[in-house]
């Protein structure tokens, strides 16, 4: 090594001449190239996340790599009520810093599990899951909303919030306050016969109030996406089997000439609240996504093989109509059983869904990850991943629930890095949210001893949210994706016996969309 080092240094001025730059542009361009037989606004059919941009070099992988961070309950985070503010930021770190180090690249937290905030609002109280005491901020004060972004994007993953729409109070939230929407808008509210308040979303007031919520998040916060779970009308076990109390507004509705069935009413309010939250929100910030999980069978028989709860006619959950419709940026159906369970098959699933997305939005399913870390379940949950990369090729990805399961098993998480996430990844682009590629970046490669520095900036930073670095040894391609705030890389000059050749730098923005590559050539 002192040998090499003494020859690098000897040719040191030769080096530095021979660095130069042999391909860039600065222009912005669509990251993608428009099928002409795709539907406007999809993901072209053609296109496949592993096509170079530059003919000979890799592309990175773009797949969603997300887990469910839970508030409600105390599942995942905090780990109880009324943590100090230090204890809280050490957990929150933690988890952030697992799926960094695991490969994740995004993360979907809880932050209104019952019509309460683990943010600043002047619309809900502070959250009883964080405190203790509903409606008390942290002390010593912070955002924990904010931290966890700042943190999440430090680490470039992106941040999703995840909001239950209708849930007022859970049984676990102890102690309601005057604060809470269950004592100012009773005339909003029921109670369940399990101890929870629900807000009836017939009720034009219960729309009119969570969408206020999630522009009120949308337009404060630096999110990357808005997400809502399965839970609408509540199941029916919450109630002891009786039926949702709504006889109020459904005779209410009936007064005023409705015509529609009582079933197809609460539907057509579920429905019109979707299109509403995903209008809005594209209003506030277009590249904000909306996501849903909606419970993984939309009627029993579809696919015919399929049996289990109908969500169409107990949740009033029409989760197929959003998705043919579009309006979500990302669909995450919770298919939480085995590739062969015969009556809810993981791909006969999948594969259904996949035939309804007429929009061609991204389909990112969930997965189950708590069933175990024994080599059975690390293998199932190994193979799911593969299933849907095989079945959805253009768009792929998967979001874990809960990151408790990943967290708790070893050998599963094990499995899967050394496997599936075995290489980082970015995130699929959203064509129809934005399909103008950041320009290419300044790049630099300066020689220090044995190792190169490979620095860059950008004419527009704001519009950059990752980098990848591609670098050749031989004739082996490789890259390494760093975040927002990574301004330099060192790579050594040698890999073995191979030789460092070239070096090539894209920027991807805040909706994956990778631009063109500035690369350098290294003449030793």
């Amino acid at each position: 090594m002192k040998s090499l080092t003494k020859s690098i240094k000897n040719r040191l001025p030769a080096l530095c001449c021979s660095l130069f730059l042999f391909y860039s542009c600065g222009t912005r361009k669509p990251a993608v190239t428009n099928n002409q037989n795709a539907i406007p606004g999809s993901i072209p059919a053609a296109v496949s996340p592993y096509v170079a941009t530059t003919p000979g070099q890799p592309q990175a992988m773009k797949e969603f790599r997300a887990a469910w961070i839970a508030s409600v309950a105390n599942i995942n985070w905090p780990s109880k009520p009324g943590l100090s503010t230090a204890d809280q930021q050490k957990e929150a770190i933690a988890l952030l810093d697992f799926l960094k180090n695991n490969n994740f690249n995004a993360v979907v937290f809880q932050v209104r599990p019952q019509a309460d905030a683990l943010y600043k609002s002047d619309l809900e109280p502070w959250s009883y899951f964080l405190t203790g005491t509903q409606g008390k901020a942290p002390d010593p004060y912070y955002d924990p909303l904010q931290f966890w972004i700042e943190a999440a994007h430090d680490r470039g993953l992106e941040l999703h919030v995840w909001l239950n729409p209708y849930r007022a109070h859970h049984s676990s939230g102890k102690v309601i306050s005057d604060q809470s929407i269950v004592k100012k808008r009773p005339d909003l509210v029921v109670k369940l016969k399990d101890g929870q308040y629900w807000m009836d979303p017939s009720k034009k007031g219960t729309q009119d109030h969570a969408s206020a919520v999630v522009r009120d998040i949308v337009k404060r916060y630096d999110i990357d996406g808005v997400h809502f779970d399965d839970y609408f009308y509540p199941y029916d076990s919450y109630n002891g089997g009786a039926d949702f109390p709504d006889t109020d507004s459904w005779t209410a509705y009936q007064k005023s000439g409705g015509k529609l069935s009582r079933g197809d009413w609460r539907r057509e309010s579920v429905n019109t609240f979707i299109e509403r939250v995903y209008k809005e929100v594209k209003a506030e910030k277009k590249y904000v996504k909306f996501g849903l999980s909606p419970f993984g069978i939309w009627r029993p028989g579809f696919p015919a093989s399929i049996e289990g709860m109908d969500q169409y006619s107990t949740l009033y959950a029409d989760a197929r109509l959003w998705l043919n419709k579009g309006w979500i940026d990302y669909f995450t159906p919770q298919l939480y059983w085995k590739i062969n369970d015969i009556r809810q098959s993981f791909p006969v699933l999948l594969g259904w869904w996949a035939s309804e997305n007429t929009m061609n939005r991204h389909l990112w399913p969930g997965m189950n990850v708590g069933l175990g870390g024994d080599d059975k379940n690390v293998d199932e949950i190994v193979n799911q991943i593969m299933v849907s990369r095989g079945m959805l090729p253009n768009s792929m990805g998967a979001v874990h629930w809960s990151i408790a399961g990943l967290t708790k098993h070893d050998k599963l998480i094990k499995g899967i890095l050394e496997g599936p996430y075995k290489q980082a990844a970015l995130i699929p682009p959203s064509p129809w949210l934005d399909n103008q590629a950041p320009a290419a970046p300044q790049v630099n490669a300066e020689l220090q001893a044995d190792q190169v520095k490979i620095s860059w900036d950008h004419t527009d930073v704001k519009d950059v949210f990752r980098w990848v670095i591609y670098y050749q040894y031989g004739d082996k391609w490789k890259y390494t994706i760093l975040n927002r705030n990574d301004r330099f890389l060192m790579k050594n000059v040698k890999e073995g016996s191979l030789k460092l050749n070239k070096i090539s730098v894209s920027a991807v923005d805040r909706v994956g969309n990778e631009g063109l590559r500035r690369d350098i050539a290294i003449k030793l």
